[in-house]
């Protein structure tokens, strides 16, 4: 990325540069066209990862790719059977917890790639901004939180029935008495706005905090070897190995967690208060 002024960018504009969307459209209605540009390659890719598995599975001694996708298919299971008890439900719950997982997982991989490869490759093609990790974006972790909202939605109706719902809204948490109403569909109101703002912004905090970092790394490592003379892409592919290897955990851990929330959340709307 080359500054206005043509001479090499500061850090400020380096980081600036790297945090900026290619968009399109104004105010409300403005996309992020390189969010979800990655967030559908991502969701193919490990959509084609599945049905490959899928179609090649062996009854024999799997392969190490089958291995693993066995693994996560056991082990979002056995959480979907602790937290939704509702065996038809989880017919459809447990795959979705699976898609939710391998997704999140892909899209925070792509922070483990070197901060200017994929942005090199735009610039010659001229893109001239391109954010290659979907879920340091906050529009597009808020979406996946709305989204698990409207599943909750979907399966409080469901399972209570229209009436059933509202009752609930009325009188839980503090009662069923009718001056109680107000206040029992204010918290409720409250409970699922907050469990939907947090469920998102604990998912974009973490990943946009984690490409700050990478973004630091990669100008002091760059920084470094310029100053004695190796190339710069080196210092940037040698610093940031050791925080990358680190940030597997991070990745994989923020994966988790918001599969485990979505089952929650999803388990909370089969529940009666």
């Amino acid at each position: 990325m080359a500054a206005a002024t043509g001479n090499a960018p500061s850090a400020g504009e380096y980081i600036i540069h790297h945090l900026h969307h290619l968009q399109v459209g104004n105010g409300f209605w403005t996309f992020n066209l390189d969010s979800i540009f990655w967030s559908v390659v991502t969701g193919l890719l490990g959509s084609w990862v599945l049905w490959r598995v899928a179609k090649s599975v062996t009854s024999g001694t799997p392969g190490r790719l089958q291995a693993a996708v066995e693994f996560l298919v056991e082990m979002v299971d056995t959480q979907a059977k602790g937290i939704v008890h509702n065996a038809h439900s989880r017919k459809m719950v447990a795959p979705l917890a699976l898609t939710v997982f391998i997704w999140i997982f892909l899209m925070n991989a792509m922070d483990l790639l070197p901060v200017d490869l994929l942005p090199w490759f735009t610039e010659r093609a001229g893109i001239p901004y391109q954010r290659v990790v979907p879920t340091a974006d906050l529009s597009v972790t808020m979406a996946l939180s709305i989204s698990v909202l409207l599943i909750c939605i979907f399966y409080n109706l469901k399972i209570k029935g229209g009436g059933g719902w509202l009752h609930e809204l009325l009188s839980a948490p503090f009662g069923a008495k009718w001056y109680l109403a107000p206040f029992n569909l204010g918290m409720q109101l409250i409970e699922f706005v907050a469990k939907t703002v947090s469920h998102g912004m604990r998912l974009f905090g973490n990943m946009y905090a984690g490409e700050l970092i990478f973004m630091l790394i990669a100008l002091m490592g760059g920084a470094f070897f310029t100053a004695v003379g190796l190339p710069l892409a080196l210092g940037h592919v040698i610093a940031g190995t050791a925080w990358a290897i680190f940030h597997i955990l991070i990745i994989t851990l923020q994966a988790f967690v918001f599969m485990m929330l979505t089952l929650v959340y999803v388990g909370q709307a089969h529940d009666a208060h």
